[in-house]
């Protein structure tokens, strides 16, 4: 076991867990931020991708030990003071949204992309590590593209 100190969503935190323990599971069980999902486990589907120092990162993949004093931001965090970000409300109004697992990824990576618009030529590019099995992607590239307007 060790002990790590970092920063999710704007709160300091320390948790005790073996080093290898995956964030996802730190998240999720350690601190109860359930809005982080595991799709695949494997880094294949974008469904856990969180921020982190700024950068999109799956949190299947990245062991607690590599944490100490980072910055993490969840689906949790990305609304201030109570209020929608742009792209969860443009997600609620054009259904970008259907059985959940997909989209807590789905709407960091489009905030990032929003963001970032330098790093992505269109928003298929910027989605391109995260997987969704049940919309077909329309809604979602809507919801994207209404968030951007």
């Amino acid at each position: 076991m060790m002990r790590v100190s970092f920063t999710v969503n704007g709160k300091d935190h320390e948790v005790a867990a073996p080093p290898m323990k995956r964030l996802l599971d730190v998240l999720r069980d350690d601190l109860a931020l359930t809005g982080v999902k595991e799709g695949c486990g494997e880094g294949e589907c974008g469904a856990c991708t969180v921020v982190m120092d700024g950068l999109l990162v799956l949190s299947c993949l990245v062991p607690i030990c590599q944490v100490e004093g980072k910055h993490v931001t969840t689906i949790e965090g990305l609304a201030a003071s109570g209020h929608l970000h742009t792209v969860q409300k443009a997600f609620l109004e054009n259904g970008g949204a259907q059985c959940g697992i997909c989209t807590p990824g789905m709407i960091l990576s489009a905030a990032y992309y929003l963001d970032h618009p330098d790093e992505a030529r269109d928003i298929r590019e910027a989605l391109a590590g995260n997987q969704c099995r049940c919309t077909g992607y329309t809604r979602i590239f809507e919801s994207i593209k209404a968030a951007s307007s």
